[in-house]
């Protein structure tokens, strides 16, 4: 097994070998169960800061590196961690695995509907191979890519994955590298595309080694999290091979379809080529030499269109990027919940502009920023470049109680909000549950075994929903309001998906409506247009918000389609505002066209919590 570099630098790497420029002298250990009986194997300068061996490791061997004589440290390309984030290193032959997807032509992210699962409570065993028995029910509810939360290892059984310290392994209580393999050749062989959360941007606290190996990190810049990834600085150019290389295997050794790229705001690059501009032209050469779409996707909180922007013409070359002020405009607009990054959205006009322009950010100034932020996005650029969802991991997870829209909003406000998503002009993702209105909370969780980083992590989640109104929101008592222990298994079982619940009337029926919207964004062109140009929001002029929403009605025009919405508690008559004659596709409640009191347009009479489709 080997892992080949695709750019000037290239550079085959085999198990066994490993990048130390600051060690004077590396040991490669070969543990045995007997510790008397194990192995330490010097190893080669080879100039560059790499130092290797002619000693061979196949498959299953177990393997730590050495350096200057200190403890033994698993491997920054690791692709296999059955012991854990401290223990060794295993060696995984990815070409062992036979895969069945040869007739598999990709599919590209764009336009499709995306799943965001965790796979630790997507099932009652929390594994890849359990999550394969669950792709029929994904794909009868018309998704058509699958997006699972990252698999990174991490210390711990429990987490949503974003503290892991490995680029390159796959966390051993969901099933290990082999399981991804699985998951992935099942899921082709279902239709379903495969996209694979990455974080590239800090690793956790726990089990990261890679400052002892080398300048992985620079003072220079700061994250979030700490010192930042060094992209631009001494030893810079391995470091981003480290990250590039990683991707690449995804999608050669693992046939996964997309990545989707955590927070790459963070990534700072003051190098003459950003990091993502040279991994989108490494993945666009590999999607050529492998005949199929390969897919990026960022998450990035600068409002700024240079994320999908062409290498050619300067920007990352990002396939698409996530779109948070849509759900912002969304959310606020349903819930009337105005604090924190809300305080800028819930009007009916906010929502318009998400719709037509993307960012409702785009050189405005940002209240809860306190600057202008942002850029427009160009009109020609395509709608389904930008990732949007009624919820998500980050929008439920970290609220204070974990809490979903199902928890605030009836059904039938659920089921327009579902319009408004799968019916927009972007790429549309649900998150695992809501096609049936699931009432299970999904809380953050966490899993430290070192007791001080337990509880630092316990302190800091209570600070941060201490005194910003949570406890009022929930209508409870600010000095009784608790925070769900992230430590506490029962937290994380909390969070583990109730399959019953679509079984049961009102999940059947909501899972009903998902199924309808997602058929009818294959069947409906007007419905599958990225183009925003041809997109515009009317509502009730003179309307008022009611207990902090806005409570009557609103349509979405779409080419020629429709989506009305009413949101008040009694009927009304909606101008659908065309000549054309339209019928209703679906609806969640009542709705029938008639003709306005002076003959002219026609408007579509519709029940009260309700939204309907209506089509040429």
């Amino acid at each position: 097994m080997t892992e080949t570099r695709a750019d000037d630098h290239r550079r085959t790497v085999r198990p066994g070998e490993v990048w130390a420029p600051h060690a004077t002298a590396v040991a490669l250990h070969l543990p045995a169960a007997d510790d008397a009986g194990a192995e330490t194997v010097p190893l080669t300068d080879a100039g560059g800061g790499w130092w290797t061996t002619d000693r061979d490791l196949p498959h299953g061997t177990d393997y730590a590196f050495v350096l200057d004589g200190g403890d033994p440290r698993p491997d920054p390309r690791g692709p296999w961690a059955p012991a854990g984030v401290h223990g060794p290193s295993r060696v995984f032959d990815a070409t062992r695995h036979a895969w069945s997807d040869d007739g598999w032509a990709g599919r590209d992210v764009r336009g499709a509907v995306v799943y965001e699962l965790h796979v630790g409570t997507f099932t009652a065993e929390g594994t890849l191979d359990a999550a394969i028995g669950r792709l029929d029910h994904l794909v009868s509810t018309g998704v058509e890519v699958v997006e699972l939360l990252p698999l990174a290892p991490f210390n711990g059984e429990r987490g949503w994955g974003y503290d892991g310290v490995s680029l390159y392994g796959v966390h051993e209580p969901y099933g290990g590298p082999a399981a991804l393999q699985r998951f992935v050749d099942a899921a082709h062989a279902a239709g379903l595309a495969v996209c694979l959360d990455v974080v590239h941007n800090h690793l956790g606290p726990s089990g990261n080694y890679l400052g002892e190996f080398g300048p992985y990190f620079t003072d220079a810049h700061h994250t979030p999290w700490g010192a930042a990834i060094n992209l631009d600085g001494d030893g810079a150019d391995e470091v981003r091979r480290w990250i590039v290389d990683s991707a690449l295997r995804w999608f050669r050794d693992f046939h996964v379809d997309a990545l989707r790229l955590d927070a790459v705001h963070a990534l700072v690059d003051d190098s003459p080529r950003h990091v993502l501009a040279q991994l989108s032209d490494e993945v666009a050469a590999l999607a050529a030499e492998v005949g199929r779409p390969l897919s990026l996707v960022a998450e990035v909180d600068l409002n700024d269109p240079m994320s999908v922007t062409p290498t050619a013409e300067g920007g990352w070359g990002m396939t698409a990027q996530w779109a948070d002020d849509v759900h912002h405009a969304l959310h606020a607009l349903l819930t009337g919940e105005r604090h924190g990054y809300y305080v800028d959205f819930g009007a009916p006009e906010t929502l318009r502009k998400a719709y037509r322009d993307v960012f409702v950010h785009d050189g405005g100034y940002s209240t809860f920023r306190g600057e202008d932020w942002g850029r427009p996005v160009p009109p020609e650029v395509d709608g389904h470049r930008f990732v949007v969802f009624g919820s998500d991991h980050d929008q439920v997870g970290n609220r204070a109680l974990g809490d979903r829209p199902s928890d605030a909003l009836d059904d039938g406000a659920l089921a327009a909000s579902a319009a408004l998503v799968l019916l927009s002009p972007f790429t549309p993702m649900l998150f695992m549950g809501e096609e049936w209105g699931a009432r299970t909370p999904w809380m953050y969780v966490t899993d430290h075994p070192e007791r001080e980083l337990a509880q630092a992590v316990r302190e800091g989640r209570s600070r941060e929903f201490g005194g910003h109104g949570w406890a009022e929101m929930y209508g409870a008592d600010e000095d009784t309001f608790e925070v769900p222990d992230p430590q506490s298994p029962a937290t994380f079982e909390a969070g583990r998906l109730d399959w019953d619940e679509p079984t049961l009337p009102g999940g059947v029926r909501m899972l009903d409506w998902y199924r309808t919207l997602a058929r009818l964004r294959r069947e409906v062109p007007d419905l599958a247009s990225g183009d925003r140009t041809r997109t515009d929001l009317t509502w009730a002029e003179g309307a008022e918000p009611v207990d902090g929403a806005w409570a009557d009605w609103l349509v979405l025009h779409r080419g020629g389609a429709r989506v009305v919405v009413n949101l008040a508690d009694a009927e009304r008559t909606v101008p659908l505002g065309t000549d054309d004659e339209l019928r209703v596709l679906a609806s969640w409640a009542t709705a029938r066209v008639v003709q306005a009191e002076d003959g002219d347009r026609p408007q579509l009479l519709l029940g009260p919590r309700s939204v309907a489709v209506l089509a040429p």
